[in-house]
C-alpha cells in the first residue's frame, strides 16, 4: 500500500482567516467564543457562540455566484483555495482525473434551510429561490470544490454528525493509499449558527451558557462553532517526485460504531477506534506524544474519553498530552475535526502543543495531562486527532512526523 502526505493546509474559522493566524492563536491561546450575533437572538437561551467575524463573502466570490453557495460552501470553498496554493499542484490532464474531494458535514446548507423554512412558514411566501436545493445540500460543497479546481475524481460529501471530517479524511486517507486516487482535497465544513440550528441543540440541554470548559470539573456543556478546513492528501512518492513540502504523513485511521445508544458515549467505541488506528499506523502507544481530543466540555463526553485514553494507553496515558481546542474554536459540529487536525499539525511542524483553555478546576475523572491554559513547546513524533459522535459513530486518524 502507498504512503500518504499532507501537502496543503487551508482554514477558515473562529480564530483566523487561515492556517498561519490559527497557529498564532492556538499558540497564544486566544479564545474566539463570544457573544451570538444573529438575527432572534433573543429568542435564545444560549447566547453565546464562535463565529468567523467579519465575513464577506463578496470578496471571495463574484456576485452571480453567491445565490448558488450557502455560507458552509463558502468557508470550504476558501479553505480549498488556500490547501491547493500552498501544495503548488496544478490539476492537469491526468491527475485531475485522479484527483477528488470528500468534505463532511453535519447539517450541510442549514442556514438555507432556516432561511427558506422562515420565508415560507413565517413570511407565508409561496415561492423560493430556485437555487435553494443545490445551495443547501450537503454535497454542495465538494461540488463546488471539484468545479473550481476541474477535478474529475471520487467526489462526494459523508455525514456522521460530530465525527463528519474524521470520516471523511479517513475515507480519503484510505482512497489514496489503496490507489484509487492520487490526490484528495478532504476536510470539513459547517455554519449551522442559525436561529433553527441553535435552538435545536439547546433542546439537548448540552448547551453552556457561558464557557467551553473541557475537562475541568466546572464544565457545564459545549459551545457550538462554525467554519472550515481543508488539506491535500497526496501519494508520498507522487509528492516527493514533484519536491513538493510535506507537512505531515497520515499514518493510520480507525473507526467504529458503539452499536449502543443515539447520543450517549462509549468508551468501549471510543477505545477500539484510537486502537484500530495505533495498528493500522504501525504505532506503539508509547509513540504517540499528543491526542487532539474530542473534548466537548461536556460531562459524559470528557469522562468517557478519559476513561478510553486510559484503557489504550495504560502507564503511557499519564506521559501523553491531551487538549481540547474546541475551548478555543467551539465545536464545529461536522467540521470540527478538519479544524482540529490543525493542531496536530502545528505540533508535527512546530513543536507547539495547543492548550485547553478555560481549564478551571481538575476532575479526578479527567485526570490527564490536558495542557491547561498555556501552549507548550515540545517535540512529539506522533499524534492521534479524536472524533466520537452522536449514534455512537466514532473516527480517529494517526498522523506522525515525516
Amino acid at each position: 500500500m502507498r504512503r500518504v502526505v499532507i501537502t496543503g493546509a487551508g482554514t477558515v474559522n473562529p480564530l483566523a482567516m487561515d492556517v498561519a493566524g490559527t497557529y498564532a492563536a492556538f499558540a497564544a491561546g486566544r479564545c474566539a467564543i463570544g457573544p451570538l450575533l444573529i438575527r432572534d437572538v433573543d429568542r435564545l437561551s444560549v447566547k453565546i457562540a464562535a463565529q468567523v467575524h467579519d465575513w464577506q463573502p463578496e470578496q471571495h466570490f463574484e456576485r452571480q455566484r453567491l445565490p448558488l453557495l450557502d455560507r458552509f460552501a463558502q468557508f470550504a470553498l476558501v479553505a480549498a483555495r488556500q490547501a491547493v496554493a500552498q501544495s503548488g499542484l496544478r490539476f492537469e490532464g491526468a491527475l485531475a482525473d485522479t484527483t477528488g474531494v470528500v468534505l463532511g458535514t453535519a447539517g450541510g446548507g442549514l442556514t438555507t434551510t432556516d432561511d427558506n423554512y422562515r420565508s415560507v412558514y413565517a413570511e407565508g411566501k409561496s415561492r423560493v429561490h430556485p437555487f435553494v436545493v443545490p445551495k443547501l445540500m450537503s454535497s454542495a460543497a465538494p461540488s463546488h470544490v471539484s468545479m473550481e479546481f476541474t477535478l474529475r475524481g471520487p467526489s462526494f460529501a459523508l455525514s456522521s454528525a460530530c465525527a463528519s471530517s474524521n470520516h471523511a479524511m479517513g475515507l480519503a486517507f484510505q482512497m489514496v493509499r489503496s490507489g484509487l486516487a492520487d490526490v484528495m482535497l478532504t476536510g470539513g465544513a459547517e455554519a449551522m449558527l442559525c436561529l433553527g440550528g441553535i435552538k435545536a441543540w439547546e433542546g439537548l440541554r448540552v448547551m453552556s451558557p457561558d464557557a467551553c470548559r473541557p475537562f475541568s470539573l466546572t464544565r457545564n456543556g459545549m459551545v457550538q462553532g462554525e467554519g472550515a478546513a481543508v488539506f491535500v492528501f497526496e501519494d508520498f512518492d507522487h509528492a516527493r517526485a514533484r519536491g513538493a513540502v510535506i507537512l505531515a504523513e497520515v499514518a493510520g485511521f480507525g473507526m467504529t460504531s458503539d452499536a449502543s445508544d443515539i447520543v450517549m458515549p462509549s468508551t468501549e467505541g471510543a477505545a477500539r477506534a484510537m486502537a484500530i488506528a495505533l495498528k493500522d499506523a504501525g504505532l506503539a502507544p508509547e509513540q504517540i506524544g499528543y491526542i487532539n481530543a474530542h473534548g466537548t466540555g461536556t460531562a459524559a463526553n470528557d469522562r468517557s474519553e478519559t476513561a478510553a485514553i486510559r484503557t489504550v494507553f495504560g502507564a503511557q496515558a499519564d506521559r501523553l498530552m491531551v487538549s481540547s481546542t474546541k475551548s478555543m474554536h467551539g465545536h464545529l459540529i461536522g467540521g470540527t475535526g478538519a479544524v482540529e487536525l490543525l493542531a496536530c499539525l502545528m505540533a508535527l511542524q512546530t513543536d507547539v502543543i495547543a492548550p485547553t483553555m478555560g481549564f478551571e478546576t481538575p476532575d479526578p475523572d479527567c485526570n490527564l495531562d490536558v495542557v491547561p491554559n498555556e501552549a507548550r513547546a515540545v517535540r512529539v513524533e506522533a499524534v492521534l486527532s479524536n472524533a466520537f459522535a452522536f449514534g455512537g459513530l466514532n473516527a480517529v486518524l494517526a498522523l506522525r512526523r515525516i
